[in-house]
């Protein structure tokens, strides 16, 4: 910025605060007047484009202490004169023009940053929400700079059937030596993650997360079929035949009783309601497959009932229907 400018512009009016206003003060008029006249909420009116470049003028010096006490002092100084620099040598009358003055002031010595007019469309990083914007994407194309968080780990773990019925805690070790603790929540199924808060790469405003996916081991008995739990439990042919009362394993290996009405086929499933899996959401139901065994080794009395049965049931066809079913 030319030292010119600073005589020229008072920075506090274009704000519209006063000459004592505090950091708070000046943040709240930039953001207010920014959000008003920013190039993407005015498209094509130039007017409101120089104003915003000279509100972002105002703010880039008004914001930084250094700059604003420089600031105050060449505005105190030039009263709002206008001034020329000299030559080389300074003016005739011996004294140094402005420039040489207050050259140090604007990055021409060392240790003084130099501060330019906001392109357009730029607005500083503590802004970045000014417009909706959560994340490094603003309208008009310009970037946040705000710091970012660390990002995500991933690993993977398996469990237990029962783990995944009941919840379960399980250590993970790091390369360090140190066990990360993860909760696997009641009900989670095969191949859902569960995150870890805090555990992922470092970052500016913080850690990212550990993200663990779970793998669940195949139970001998029971399978999982969304909430519900279906299991086969096989019962003789005369408790299939007259029906009976059976007594049917649980998640909790606790024994349930179920009726087999009478002339259950083989192959049908009941329904046992509410023995299935328990969420915060919803408990399922455990689907019981009837399976009818058929005796492999028969005693004689065994075998004479059965012939006994055979004779009593002659008229009986399974397979009636079943050819011209069978047409094409």
């Amino acid at each position: 910025m030319a030292s010119q400018d600073w005589v020229d512009k008072d920075f506090y009016k274009i704000l519209g605060v006063s000459k004592d206003a505090s950091d708070t003060d000046i943040k709240k008029a930039y953001r207010k007047l920014a959000r008003k006249y920013h190039p993407d909420q005015n498209q094509g009116d130039a007017a409101s484009e120089k104003t915003f470049k000279d509100v972002s003028e105002a703010y880039s010096v008004l914001s930084d202490a250094e700059q604003r006490q420089q600031y105050d002092a060449i505005r105190a100084m030039g009263g709002g004169a206008r001034f020329s620099a000299g030559g080389a040598g300074g003016s005739a009358g011996g004294s140094a023009g402005f420039e040489d003055i207050f050259g140090n002031l604007f990055g021409q010595g060392t240790g003084t940053r130099q501060r330019t007019g906001f392109s357009n469309s730029d607005l500083p990083p503590e802004f970045a929400d000014l417009f909706g914007g959560g994340g490094n994407g603003f309208p008009g194309g310009f970037q946040s700079t705000r710091p970012q968080k660390g990002a995500d780990r991933t690993a993977s773990t398996s469990i237990s059937f029962a783990g995944s019925i009941n919840g379960t805690t399980i250590g993970l070790r790091e390369p360090s030596g140190e066990q990360i603790d993860v909760r696997i929540p009641a009900g989670i199924r095969d191949g859902q993650k569960v995150r870890v808060k805090g555990k992922g790469q470092p970052g500016q405003s913080g850690p990212g997360d550990l993200m663990v996916t779970v793998a669940v081991k195949e139970h001998p008995l029971f399978k999982r079929d969304g909430d519900n739990i279906r299991v086969h439990v096989p019962v003789s042919f005369p408790e299939a035949s007259l029906g009976a009362e059976i007594d049917v394993p649980t998640l909790t290996g606790e024994l349930v009783k179920m009726r087999i009405p009478a002339g259950t086929p083989s192959g049908r499933t009941l329904r046992l309601k509410g023995r299935g899996v328990k969420t915060a959401k919803a408990t399922g139901d455990l689907l019981v497959t009837v399976d009818v065994v058929v005796p492999q080794n028969l005693s004689k009395e065994a075998e004479a009932a059965v012939e006994a049965f055979r004779a009593a049931t002659r008229d009986a066809d399974p397979r009636a229907g079943l050819a011209a079913k069978a047409r094409l």
